[in-house]
């Protein structure tokens, strides 16, 4: 199964990225307030440049003065199952230490996602 991780970056402002590996990169959005707390629980989630598989390892400190310049500690980590996948939409199984159940992100437009999880059936 392919992987998936959570970096928390203390940025300019405190934001975490999600990063699914696909097609060989890291499909990355940006969600400010973090991931959803609760089944129905929805974050913006914007979608920024794709990432290195590499970087899916990365922690530590961005040097001021470069892109993204603060520091990125891994928030969780693991394998993800994709369930179905459409320009506008992704459905997944997140199968981490923090992140476990279906989620969705669905386009809403330009470089703007939702991300939630799934309600239980």
């Amino acid at each position: 199964m392919p992987a998936f991780v959570v970096h928390r970056h203390q940025a300019r402002q405190l934001h975490f990225d999600l990063r699914l590996e696909m097609g060989g990169v890291l499909k990355s959005w940006a969600v400010p307030k973090g991931p959803p707390p609760a089944p129905g629980a929805r974050r913006l989630a914007i979608a920024v440049e794709d990432h290195l598989l590499d970087y899916g390892a990365f922690e530590g400190v961005i040097p001021e003065g470069m892109y993204g310049a603060g520091t990125v500690d891994i928030w969780d980590r693991g394998q993800y199952q994709l369930l179905e996948e459409k320009p506008d939409r992704l459905v997944f199984r997140l199968e981490g230490s923090k992140l476990q159940g279906e989620y969705i992100l669905l386009h809403t437009g330009g470089d703007q996602w939702l991300f939630f999880q799934r309600k239980a059936k």
